[in-house]
């Protein structure tokens, strides 16, 4: 069975379930930051804002995610001293850098009504049951007149099959130079408005 709810309704036991399947949903992506999931959930464990995150439950255990912000809202607080605590000092301050500056920030587009989806995600173990089908359709039960999803990999094949499967259409297609040293060449960002 799977149970929809946001993580902050789950409370702080949940808070390392929830960064696990975002740091193993996201490896490749966040592979600069460490190529060691533990590492990295225990980086991140903190900077998660709980309220932003959308969780899928299997059994009780988190097995999707997604972030859902409005606005200025920000899905991420990371604290510079916890990053290098478990990265080191340099490598803690860089990373510090990068998710400020790639992470967060609103779009030029953000505004009421408007909600971004972002970060949306299967646990391996859970992948191709329906488990972010199920999340994506309670979001969209959500009291916005309009959603988006930015930046997704042109080659993430089955997430945008999902997102078409929806009701999503593409809005933009944003080549990015060098990406194909990365295993592919452009972020697509899709929308659905409500009739």
């Amino acid at each position: 069975m799977i149970e929809i709810t946001r993580a902050d309704e789950l409370g702080e036991p949940y808070r390392r379930g929830v960064t696990d399947v975002l740091v193993r949903g996201f490896a490749e992506d966040f592979a600069y930051f460490s190529q060691d999931p533990q590492e990295l959930s225990e980086a991140f464990e903190h900077m998660i804002v709980l309220e932003r995150f959308h969780v899928a439950l299997v059994d009780g255990e988190p097995a999707a995610v997604a972030v859902v912000t409005q606005g200025t809202q920000e899905c991420f607080a990371p604290d510079r001293r916890e990053l290098q605590r478990v990265l080191g000092t340099v490598h803690g301050f860089i990373t510090d850098r990068i998710i400020r500056s790639q992470f967060m920030g609103a779009d030029d587009g953000a505004r009421d009504g408007l909600a971004e989806i972002g970060f949306v995600t299967t646990a391996p173990q859970y992948q191709g049951q329906g488990v972010a089908t199920a999340l994506m359709r309670d979001l969209l039960e959500l009291p916005y007149d309009e959603f988006v999803l930015r930046d997704i990999k042109d080659t993430n094949v089955p997430a945008l099959a999902l997102y078409t499967k929806l009701g999503f259409i593409e809005t933009l297609r944003r080549p990015i130079r060098f990406a194909k040293r990365a295993g592919f060449s452009s972020y697509v960002s899709m929308g659905l408005r409500r009739a």
